[in-house]
């Protein structure tokens, strides 16, 4: 069968890494992808937002699965304009897709399915959210309520600091993602990820991830997309994992199926392991990057068969097997992450780092210029490696980070120091 895959990202690297190895799979395409991802696919220089050109392209190369990476396209709808033409996709529909595209959405979801969630308020202008810090004060959540690449959540400490937050949202510092902001408390305990497959009915659990979000070591700086991440989740054993399919998965899957619009694809909850129990932070509608990249080292199943399962309406019939060691990505990013950073500068050492023992590199901000390497983005390489344990994994992640050679990286060097120091 031919596959489509939209991306261009790390996430996207390590999906075609693993849907490659499938003997399922003839033809792979990812479009437009970066040069790690035309390892393993045939790169197509198509725009995901421009629906009819897709689709005719998955006409013209009779492609029998699309697998959608990142979550804009399924918030502007390419999952509902590809299932019009009897096309299957991987991923959800758009009004599906609120849960990410709109974290108010999320959590007016929450209070109707009674999801357990931090309290919150929703406001469309600056002066009514403000009059509310002032009346909460501090410790407070300010989060945009649209798509911000990880960058549109403040925890702010002090009062100045929510009012600031508030501030940027509505003069446009996150665009359209500003245009309304939600308010909540701020949950304590270990944050953690994770991820469940779904096909409208069905919720499959598919492992857990952490995540460090912060940009500096300790858990200091700015949120980013993500520095780096390591699996399995030690927090979350047997009895966690019931808890969190019982009282945040399923609820939402069927709160979804009874308003008349089912959600298949990735649901990637963002958890806060609290006194309490699990309690959602917020969804999103595709894989966590760079969760995805050790999820994928781990999984043992044929990927194919679980996302044509899902597609398909036919979860029910899938097992999912999972290896037994651990894995850890470091992200190497642009110095001036998240902020202001330069492109096109040169990489080389990925090859020195692939050769060591367990260490697999996903490009994800890259490009070619010349036959050389170069930085394209700000979250630029993940250095992954698998290990027996998560601290052997970190060990052969950071050899392979330091085999790397690019002047103008740079990366947390403490990632999984949580696990480790359990």
């Amino acid at each position: 069968m031919n596959l489509l895959l939209i991306g261009s990202g790390g996430r996207e690297h390590a999906l075609a890494w693993k849907l490659a190895q499938s003997p399922r799979v003839g033809e792979l395409f990812a479009a437009p992808g970066n040069p790690g991802i035309a390892h393993e696919a045939c790169l197509a220089a198509l725009d995901p937002y421009d629906f009819p050109n897709v689709i005719r392209f998955c006409r013209e190369n009779a492609i029998d699965l699309v697998v959608v990476g990142p979550e804009a396209p399924l918030v502007a709808g390419l999952g509902d304009a590809l299932r019009a033409e009897g096309i299957a996709v991987f991923g959800p529909s758009q009004a599906a897709a609120a849960l990410e595209g709109s974290k108010g959405f999320t959590k007016d979801l929450c209070a109707e399915a009674g999801i357990p969630t931090a309290a919150y308020r929703r406001f469309d202008e600056a002066s009514s959210a403000r009059a509310y810090l002032r009346e909460v004060g501090a410790p407070i959540v300010v989060k945009a309520d649209g798509i911000a690449a990880g960058k549109g959540v403040v925890v702010a400490q002090t009062l100045d600091e929510a009012l600031a937050a508030v501030d940027a949202c509505f003069d446009g510092a996150f665009g359209e993602a500003g245009a309304e902001v939600v308010i909540e408390a701020v949950l304590v305990g270990e944050e953690a990820s994770f991820f469940a497959i779904c096909d409208g009915t069905t919720a499959l659990p598919f492992g857990a991830a952490q995540d460090h979000k912060q940009v500096g070591d300790g858990d200091t700086g700015p949120n980013t997309g993500g520095m780096g991440a390591y699996s399995p989740a030690p927090r979350i054993d047997a009895a966690m994992q019931a808890r969190i399919m019982d009282e945040i998965i399923r609820p939402t899957v069927t709160t979804l199926a009874e308003r008349g619009t089912p959600f298949s694809g990735v649901l990637f909850a963002g958890l806060m392991l609290t006194q309490k129990g699990p309690e959602l932070i917020e969804y999103n509608v595709r894989f966590g990057d760079p969760e995805c990249q050790v999820l994928m080292l781990r999984l043992e199943s044929d990927l194919v068969e679980i996302l044509l399962a899902a597609a398909q309406g036919r979860l029910d019939s899938v097992e999912v097997e999972w290896s037994e060691e651990a894995a850890l990505a470091v992200v190497l990013a642009a110095k001036g992450y998240p902020g202001d950073y330069q492109k096109g500068t040169p990489i080389d050492g990925i090859e020195a780092a692939e050769a060591l023992p367990g260490v697999k590199v996903f490009q994800a901000g890259t490009a070619s210029k010349g036959g050389q390497l170069v930085a394209h983005g700000g979250r630029v390489l993940n250095v992954a490696a698998v290990g027996a344990t998560i601290a052997e994994a970190q060990a052969r992640a950071y050899e392979g980070v330091d085999a790397i050679r690019w002047d103008d990286g740079f990366c947390r060097r403490d990632i999984g120091w949580r696990a480790v120091g359990r």
